[in-house]
């Protein structure tokens, strides 16, 4: 069951994920089972990934999306072009996500 994020959740988490780096490659080998335990080992580590997707075919990238998603039980948060940004809390908790628009505003 993936996560379901509100949009100021959604929004907040993509200004969160502009900096990062890819840390996951999804080559021509599609979504092998040591690239979905990849995925989960850096949500553990970062709660907050970017995944790139080798391939220009768009709706294979959006199926692996949905599978990662439901497979990990993450949020998905942005696919632009070739890259999927996912989210996922862990118990360290690291990322603290606004309850609404006024917590979001209210941060520094």
């Amino acid at each position: 069951m993936k996560i379901e994020l509100t949009p100021v959740q959604r929004q907040y988490l993509k200004g969160l994920a502009h900096s990062l780096n890819p840390v996951v490659m999804i080559g021509n080998n599609g979504l092998t089972e040591s690239v979905i335990r990849e995925i989960a080992i850096s949500l553990d580590a970062h709660e907050l990934i970017k995944v790139r997707v080798q391939g220009d075919d768009r709706d294979a990238r959006v199926a692996m999306y949905e599978q990662i998603c439901d497979q990990l039980d993450a949020g998905q948060v942005q696919h632009i072009g070739k890259l999927l940004v996912l989210y996922r809390p862990s118990d360290k908790q690291l990322i603290e996500l606004p309850k609404s628009k006024k917590a979001l505003k209210a941060r520094p």
